[in-house]
């Protein structure tokens, strides 16, 4: 896939990768002694959870939810991720590899790919659902 992400749609995938793709390929990232640094994090909050009523498509607080964020510098270029849940080690790595694909070093495309993936699983994962639920759809008949 050649699709160039934006920042936004990277971090929002990055926050829905595994644990250990994430670790994998920060450390990668690394292997190469480019200088990194701590700025933030990562630390443990709750955020509110906002969502989009679908008939009337009305927005309304859910409630807290659990997650993490941390920031980065890594070769001069900041990277930043939020996850749910405390997993403090996903998350440094994901702001790692934000950091990366910002400086458009050398694993950047790795970065790119692992998205990519990530998105495809999406994909696929609501397919599914769609699917266990199509049997279950009622269809009415207008009467005239």
């Amino acid at each position: 896939m050649t699709d160039v992400l934006s920042r936004e749609q990277r971090c929002a995938l990055l926050a829905e990768a595994e644990r250990d793709e994430l670790v994998a390929l920060a450390d990668e990232c690394l292997a190469d002694g480019a200088a990194v640094r701590v700025l933030t994090g990562p630390e443990v909050g709750a955020v509110a959870a906002q969502v989009r009523e679908p008939v009337l498509a009305e927005r309304f607080l859910l409630g807290d939810v659990l997650a993490c964020r941390a920031e980065v510098e890594l070769a001069g270029q900041r990277g930043w991720s939020m996850r749910l849940g405390d997993d403090r080690a996903a998350t440094l790595a994901a702001a790692v590899l934000d950091a990366e694909a910002e400086a458009a070093r050398p694993r950047s495309a790795r970065v790119e790919e692992l998205c990519h993936a990530v998105a495809r699983r999406r994909v696929e994962r609501e397919a599914a659902e769609w699917a266990e639920l199509a049997p279950t759809i009622v269809e009415f008949e207008e009467l005239t």
